[in-house]
């Protein structure tokens, strides 16, 4: 019996395209200034620190250090001092209202549905978890947060990693296969399913599937078909 839910973003509660095509150039277009400017801040001189210990270079100059972040994000790399400086940066963005984070409707009506039926929900992303509740925070359907028991992000293991998982395992009350992961990313999928919990995939642009994994184009479909 599925007693929680533990949900991806991208790609499967809201579109790639907004991430790809609005998050990710801002984060880009902001970086250098914002990093220069709030250098002295704790929050953003630790991850400028990260950077430096991910190069191995500790003396690095802050311009190698803005140069490598861009790089990064040119890559999408999923590193997690960059996802902490975007969430920092995307923070700026919704509290001036330069944009809200895409929601697809279905979802809401599904994820809002599942909390009042008493499922727990929790989020994994490889978004920083301040990515994440800004993303809710500020949503197409106003503040989300309420929904959500608890955020994970790289900070738990890489997403295609089992290990990952397990971490999470750890972090809450539920047994693995008491878990129904919602992803995307078919590799996502594997890792989940390798540690134990349920699996469904969204396949909303045509991304690969697998005979492994249940799956479905939206969410409206799991009112006529339960997972297995």
């Amino acid at each position: 019996m599925i007693k929680a839910i533990l949900t991806d973003i991208e790609g499967t509660i809201t579109r790639i395209s907004f991430v790809k095509d609005i998050l990710f150039p801002y984060a880009a277009k902001h970086l250098a200034d914002f990093v220069t400017s709030a250098q002295h801040d704790a929050q953003v001189s630790a991850q400028i620190e990260a950077v430096r210990s991910e190069l191995n270079q500790p003396n690095a100059s802050l311009e190698t250090v803005i140069d490598t972040l861009l790089n990064w994000i040119e890559a999408d790399q999923k590193i997690t001092p960059l996802k902490q400086l975007q969430g920092l940066i995307w923070q700026n963005g919704y509290q001036q209202g330069d944009f809200t984070g895409h929601i697809y409707p279905d979802a809401y009506t599904y994820l809002t549905e599942q909390h009042q039926s008493g499922i727990v929900l929790y989020v994994y992303s490889s978004g920083s978890v301040k990515a994440q509740q800004l993303l809710f925070a500020h949503s197409d359907f106003g503040d989300m947060r309420p929904l959500f028991s608890d955020y994970f992000d790289t900070r738990v293991g890489a997403k295609q990693q089992a290990q990952s998982y397990h971490n999470i395992l750890q972090s809450v009350p539920f047994a693995a296969h008491e878990i129904l992961f919602l992803s995307d990313v078919v590799a996502e999928l594997d890792a989940a399913k390798e540690a134990g919990m349920q699996t469904l995939q969204l396949w909303r642009d045509e991304q690969t599937k697998s005979p492994e994994h249940d799956f479905i184009t939206d969410f409206e479909q799991i009112k006529d078909e339960k997972p297995s």
